[in-house]
């Protein structure tokens, strides 16, 4: 079983982004942080904040071709200047697959294995794409490590069962800290982190509250799809069933996704999802890497909103909301939001 106790050990590095800021560092929360005492005067300075930005026209078909001047970058409301800036095509995906085996879910869970397989089918790339499969009910548990064995991994789905509570935010927060530790190509090499959930969005369980999960996404430079399982309050007798009212579950599930630059999909059955899986892997490599250095110097701990615009009218750009200003730790992590020595 996948123990909450490892969850110290399982904090390493990643996300190595060549050329830029390489002494950034990725702090784990400040209750995990085991930092010697600052020295009177003693400051940490923040490095650069990195932003992964998908880009779509009115007819949501993805934008590749904007220079930097159409961006535009605001952190707490005031403009900052945007210091680096690339395309990036066809990266490497490191994904996670979370499936709810809770109770709640037992009359859905062939929809919650028919989804994550076609996920996988639709995205995952022989040779370059891997993912890991976490089951979470009372806690959760890795039941498929890192492989790009297609068939390994639908074989390791279908096997599932349902019964227990559900930790939710726990198995977030954990599957984060794994996809932060992910196999990458080569040394240096950039790979995408995705982080898919397929459940009701309910938690009964967790330790750790919602905000501590979305955190740990942010820090972890993980942008998380979600595909509700519930099909409450749903009207099926319209030719496409539509959702006409969102349950507590499908607003977390909303929120999860919008706080972390990913989506929500709110289907009523498995077929719904093809079109939409076919979109997440192409915006999966049509995206753009933005860095910028924020207005202050010491890292304060605290959250910061970023708002990414789009110059080019008639266009939407998606992105994460925001990130935490936090101190360096002994470690050869980089992140996405990271700090490094003055």
């Amino acid at each position: 079983m996948y123990k909450r106790t490892l969850v110290a050990a399982l904090f390493l590095a990643l996300f190595i982004v060549p050329g830029v800021a390489s002494a950034q560092q990725l702090p784990p929360p400040p209750s995990q942080q085991q930092n010697p005492p600052r020295a009177p005067g003693q400051r940490f300075n923040v490095g650069l904040v990195h932003l992964v930005a998908a880009v779509t026209d009115h007819r949501n078909k993805f934008v590749t071709d904007l220079t930097q001047n159409e961006f535009e970058v605001f952190e707490d409301g005031q403009q900052q200047t945007i210091t680096f800036f690339s395309r990036q095509a066809n990266l490497p995906l490191r994904i996670a697959i979370l499936l709810d085996t809770s109770n709640s879910i037992r009359a859905r869970l062939h929809f919650e294995q028919d989804a994550a397989i076609d996920f996988l089918y639709n995205v995952l790339r022989r040779g370059q794409d891997q993912a890991f499969v976490m089951t979470f009910d009372n806690e959760p548990e890795v039941v498929q490590d890192y492989t790009g064995d297609m068939s390994q991994l639908s074989e390791v789905i279908q096997k599932q069962n349902a019964g227990g509570g559900t930790a939710l935010n726990d198995a977030i927060y954990l599957a984060s800290e794994r996809l932060m530790d992910a196999p990458i190509p080569s040394a240096g090499a950039e790979v995408r982190r995705v982080l898919v959930v397929i459940s009701d969005g309910d938690d009964n369980l967790s330790d750790h509250a919602l905000s501590d999960a979305i955190e740990m996404a942010d820090r972890s430079g993980v942008s998380i799809y979600t595909v509700s399982s519930n099909n409450d309050w749903v009207e099926t007798d319209t030719e496409t069933p539509q959702k006409v009212q969102f349950s507590e579950g499908d607003k977390i599930l909303k929120e999860l996704s919008d706080e972390t630059g990913g989506r929500a999909f709110f289907p009523f059955r498995v077929d719904d999802l093809a079109q939409s899986f076919l979109d997440i892997g192409e915006e999966l490599r049509s995206q753009y890497l933005i860095g910028y250095r924020p207005p202050y110097k010491e890292a304060d701990g605290q959250f910061h909103k970023v708002d990414l615009k789009v110059l080019r009218k008639g266009l939407t750009v998606r992105s994460r909301k925001g990130y935490y200003a936090t101190a360096p730790v002994t470690s050869p992590a980089t992140s996405v939001a990271g700090t490094e020595h003055p």
